[in-house]
């Protein structure tokens, strides 16, 4: 089962396949994630709370 690199939350074959680049087992990030987000190609800390 896919697991969020980040938060250890679930994640969706189809996510994994989308948003997690080349070289990289579970997406580094995912939309549950409140601390980080994905920024184009890069990651960056959350401005805000996302709650």
């Amino acid at each position: 089962m896919p697991a969020c690199n980040n938060c250890g939350g679930f994640v969706t074959e189809r996510y994994v396949r989308v948003f997690t680049p080349e070289g990289y087992e579970g997406p580094r990030v995912c939309p549950n994630c409140e601390d980080k987000l994905r920024d184009g190609a890069d990651i960056r800390e959350a401005r805000s709370s996302r709650s």
